[in-house]
């Protein structure tokens, strides 16, 4: 038998309840207890090739950060300001509510400056001089294009490889199809920060249809950072041990009864809990942290909930062998006041995204983490609402914007793709978000045709039936 469906063959409800009541479902349920997984290894076969990378740092900007203003120099749109931008440049394509009525659509220059960096001559906008410093170290892909055109099915698609809810999120399929390489946390943890901006919903890092355990667990920024992880007042840790024990085995006796593997998860789930009240403190502790390390992530990094906290979290997580992080951080979606507000922006994040590249550089860590830096679309060359000199906003533009990685088996110091002059539209080279997902799995070791779960008859993958790897940017 083929090695995937026979490990779906035992995470199925309908084959589970064809088993001996004394069968897998009490040996899965042992094993869980003696705190081995079944799935801590993963899927047979998986990986499927030598990898490059062995985990994952998604630094997710939500609300789409302008690449006109970041990372796609267009030095020859200043001749044009306020002009209209011609029909033979957007060919109908279509508009967002929020500009669809407007008379005109007047090109906005940045009012920003660009300049080369490092040896590869890498244009970079000076609101990023941190990021600008690593130039070196990171691949802008400036050709990315999407489907959506509205942040919540856009993110969607980014999390899971389809605009609507309830597939799994990337997280999840990773943690699905390699496992966890540390028993004492989760192997896929989601933190968000920055204020406002578009809702970001626990979907996004949740496990669709695939079994529960797979889940994204996300750490909070006050309190206990996982919900439930402090004992109860007067509830003793021995206390709770005995509770914990006298559950297990009443969910033992109901999963041999009725073999749902939903049981199996669930008890997982309490004893994760509680070797978490131990890993989780010790993770979050950044008072052994060096000086340093504060030069390099910035002061905010001293400050839980900021981005800079979450991006040292993050390298602290991937020593700790956690295989998925993924940080959000709100804030970018600017259709007015674009000039101030990207500012805010860029200074709550550059530097911390340079120091987090940094830190792992110099821990040797970089070229087995896979770091990818990105929004769910672009912004228009045209302006939304009035524009002037000095400001103007931006709309949706999901036909052709820029994101980076770096390590984990990508080349460092390159561009890839080339965008015409109004960075409305793709020359060569496009990069999908099916071809980043396929990209992304490559590095870690796995072909994303083979990655795949029976749901409802079908099986489905992150790509679903599309993604070409991006071989150009590739070690």
């Amino acid at each position: 038998m083929d090695p995937i469906q026979e490990a779906q063959l035992l995470s199925t409800r309908r084959q589970f309840f064809g088993r001996s009541a004394t069968g897998l479902g009490t040996l899965a349920l042992s094993s869980l207890l003696n705190g081995n997984s079944l799935d801590a290894s993963g899927l047979p076969g998986f990986p499927n090739f030598a990898p490059k990378a062995k985990r994952v740092i998604y630094l997710l900007q939500s609300g789409a950060p302008s690449q006109i203003d970041l990372y796609d120099h267009k030095p020859s749109l200043s001749d044009r300001f306020a002009s209209d931008l011609p029909d033979s440049i957007r060919r109908g394509q279509r508009l967002t509510g929020m500009t669809a009525a407007q008379d005109k659509f007047p090109v906005a220059p940045s009012t920003f400056q660009f300049a080369r960096h490092g040896e590869s001559g890498m244009w970079l906008s000076d609101l990023i001089p941190n990021i600008a410093s690593i130039a070196d170290d990171i691949c802008v892909i400036r050709t990315m294009h999407t489907q959506a055109i509205n942040h919540d099915p856009a993110i969607t698609f980014f999390q899971t490889g389809a605009q609507l809810a309830g597939r799994p999120s990337m997280g999840s399929w990773l943690s699905y199809g390699l496992g966890s390489e540390n028993q004492d946390l989760p192997s896929f943890v989601a933190m968000v920060s920055g204020d406002g901006g578009q809702p970001l919903y626990d979907r996004l890092w949740g496990s669709g249809f695939l079994p529960t355990r797979y889940q994204g667990i996300k750490f909070r920024s006050t309190g206990d950072p996982v919900l439930y992880l402090s004992n109860p007042n007067g509830l003793s840790d021995a206390t709770r041990r005995r509770f914990l024990d006298d559950v297990n085995r009443l969910n033992q006796k109901k999963l041999e009864e009725v073999g749902d593997p939903e049981i199996a998860t669930r008890t997982a789930q309490y004893e994760m809990a509680y070797r978490m009240q131990t890993s989780v403190p010790e993770l979050t502790d950044i008072s052994q942290e060096t000086e340093q390390t504060f030069e390099l992530y910035g002061e905010d990094a001293r400050q839980p909930g900021t981005y800079a906290f979450n991006c040292l979290l993050a390298r602290r997580l991937a020593e700790r062998n956690v295989r998925f992080i993924q940080l959000f951080h709100r804030g970018w979606d600017q259709h007015t006041n674009l000039p101030r507000d990207i500012r805010k922006q860029a200074a709550a994040t550059d530097q911390a995204s340079a120091g987090l590249i940094r830190d792992l550089k110099q821990r040797g860590m970089l070229d087995e983490t896979l770091v990818i830096w990105a929004g769910e679309f672009g912004r228009t060359v045209y302006c939304q609402g009035t524009l002037t000199r000095e400001n103007y906003g931006r709309d949706h533009h999901p036909r052709c914007f820029s994101i980076w990685l770096a390590g984990g088996g990508v080349r460092g110091g390159m561009t890839h793709g080339t965008t015409d002059e109004f960075s409305y539209n793709i020359l060569e080279n496009p990069v999908h978000v099916h071809d980043l997902h396929a990209t992304m799995l490559h590095c870690l070791g796995i072909d994303h045709k083979q990655l795949t779960f029976k749901f409802q008859g079908r099986h489905y993958r992150l790509t679903d039936v599309h993604g070409e790897i991006v071989k150009g940017i590739l070690t």
